[in-house]
Formats: structure tokens, sequence, C-alpha cells
């Protein structure tokens, strides 16, 4: 780590580094570093060190601070796998088990290393869908009450704050939003049929115009919504919401789209698009990366099969007894299509 030669890191710095959002006392960096009795650190700091070491950008900010691995250049990837595979190697011979990459989680995808702010963009109710209670002229009026994908907003509006819990995390529908809004990091929640913010963005930029999956309306083809078509090699196919034939049933089925890439507005930061025919895909879409149970499997998913700083992944939503399940990106039935490459 020849970068690295001449800078001086304290451990406690470097603790809150590696903590992220969680906290990570100095004595703890101090008892792995310990020469004479050193403790062993768990596989996952092992590669929150791997990730603090394999770029000198973990140090040009106003503090020390892990880079997100969606962010590293082919050179930085480089440095981070072998860097890992020397830790991994390390620590299983200190404790004579064998220790594979794939048993802690690969990276954050709402972990960011900069002060932000990060934007949730969220369409709004039109007026007619409006209920009493979104309409200012009613005595207990409530905003919220007027914003769609509200389920999906509220999840990813807390898992953002809990992994970030120093920066700005603002919600706003799409008639709220200002130009400054859209140069921080900015998550766009549910697509073109409401959010007029998503059509601005798939409309005026090349990054996003050129995506290999798009959206449309078709009667004939689904009556309830716009689906996704991909294009592969000339060949176009359309990705629909599968339904009972049973009116109890419904919804058995939606389509989510994840999609993260360096903000056209401000390439410093990220713009991450969650988006589904049915507001289930929608949800099922930002659950991908933040429910307890399956983010750290979908987050290493992504982080073996999908490098680089633009990617996304057009998903199949479960639907069981109404409610939207969190896609397993493992399952080779859930991931309908996925890119990645370099910015």
């Amino acid at each position: 780590m020849e970068h690295w030669q001449g800078t001086r890191l304290t451990q406690a710095a470097l603790a809150k580094a590696l903590g992220g959002s969680e906290s990570l006392a100095p004595a703890t960096v101090a008892s792995w570093e310990n020469r004479a009795q050193p403790k062993l650190p768990p596989p996952d700091r092992l590669m929150a060190y791997a990730q603090f070491f394999a770029t000198r950008r973990s140090m040009e900010g106003a503090k020390p601070a892990l880079v997100p691995l969606d962010s590293f250049t082919a050179e930085e990837h480089e440095k981070y796998e072998k860097l890992l595979d020397e830790l991994l190697e390390l620590h299983s011979a200190a404790s004579g088990t064998s220790q594979e990459v794939g048993t802690a989680p690969a990276r954050r995808s709402w972990l960011f290393a900069d002060e932000g702010p990060l934007t949730i963009v969220c369409a709004q109710l039109p007026d007619a869908q409006m209920p009493e209670m979104a309409k200012p002229e009613n005595p207990n009026f409530t905003q919220l009450l007027s914003f769609a994908d509200l389920g999906a907003m509220v999840e990813l509006f807390g898992h953002a704050r809990s992994e970030n819990p120093s920066m700005d995390v603002f919600f706003k529908s799409n008639p709220q939003v200002a130009s400054d809004d859209l140069t921080g990091h900015v998550a766009i929640i549910g697509g073109v049929g409401l959010n007029d913010i998503a059509l601005r963005f798939l409309r005026d930029f090349p990054e996003l115009t050129t995506l290999p999956v798009t959206q449309r309306e078709d009667n004939e083809v689904d009556p309830y919504g716009e689906f996704f078509v991909t294009e592969i090699d000339g060949n176009e196919q359309s990705h629909l919401a599968r339904w009972s034939d049973s009116k109890f049933s419904g919804l058995l089925e939606d389509v989510g789209l994840f999609v993260r890439m360096p903000n056209p507005l401000n390439s410093s930061r990220t713009l991450t698009m969650c988006n589904g025919i049915h507001s289930r895909g929608v949800y099922g879409a930002v659950r991908s990366l933040t429910d307890k149970r399956l983010r750290e499997s979908n987050e290493r998913y992504i982080a073996k099969n999908l490098p680089g700083s633009r990617f996304g992944i057009l998903m199949r939503v479960q639907v069981i007894e109404g409610k939207a399940m969190t896609p397993d990106f493992n399952n080779p039935r859930t991931i309908l299509h996925q890119w990645s490459a370099e910015a």
C-alpha cells in the first residue's frame, strides 16, 4: 500500500471510519492491532479494512471515511480484492478456519462517505386519488397522505437515516423539489407515470435514455400499468405483472427495477431509481437492499456480479396475501435482467 506511506491516521479516526453508522470504539481497533496480544476482528471488519485502504480517497474528505464500493475505479477494485484476499488468508491462518468472502457483507449501498445530502423524491397522488386528509383545507391535514408509494419512501428514509446519522436526509414530493435538491444524492421512488422528476431524468440525460430497460403503456398488453421492456441483441421482451384468476387473490407477482449510477447533475453524488409496474414492485426494489434478512446477501450478489458505479437489476417481486416479499437476488428466478458498467 505504497499510496499510504507518510500518512498519519489515528486509531480513533480509523474506528469512526470503519464503524460507519455503527459505533466502533477506538479500543476495539487497538485490540485488533495489538502486536503482543492481538484479537481477531470479525470478517465484516476485514472487508471494511480492505475497502478503506484500497483507495487514497478514504482520506480526502474532512474526516477519514469509507468510500462506497460502487464508486471504485477498476484499479481500486483490483486493490480491494487483493487486499481482502490477503487479510482473509491471515485471518484463516490465525484462527485455523477457512474464511470465504461471501460470509460477510461486501458493500452497503445506502452508506455514503460524503456529507450528502440525500433527497428522496416521491410522486404526489393525482387530485382524483387524494384522500380528504391530504388536502390542506382539511383540519386534519396530513401531508404524507398525498405521497404515492408512501411505504417505500418511509422504508428507504428510515434505513438511509440509520446508515448516515450525521447526513441530512430529506423526502419530498415531486412538486416540492427545488433545483438544489437534485445536485446531492438523489433517490427517485416510483416511475414516470406520476413522478415528473423521474420523467425529466429519463428524458434529458443520455446515461438514462440509453438504459437497456424501458417502460411502456399498452392497454392491450397490460391494462393495469406500464410494463417493462428489455432489448437484448435487437430482440425485445416484455415483463409484466402476474395476476390470479381468482378475484380474491389479485396480484401475484409484480416487477421492480433498481438502478444506481452517478448523478448526471453532480457526478460526485449518486442517482438511484426504485421503480415498479405497481407499488409493490417499487416497494420490493427498495426492500431488496434495506431488509435486514436479505440485504447482506443481495449486496454480496451485486459486488460479485455487477461491479462498477453504474448497474441495474430488473427483478420479480412476489406478492403473498397482498404483501410484497423482499426479492432474493441469489434465487435464479428473481433476476429478469441485469447490467453494469464503469462510470
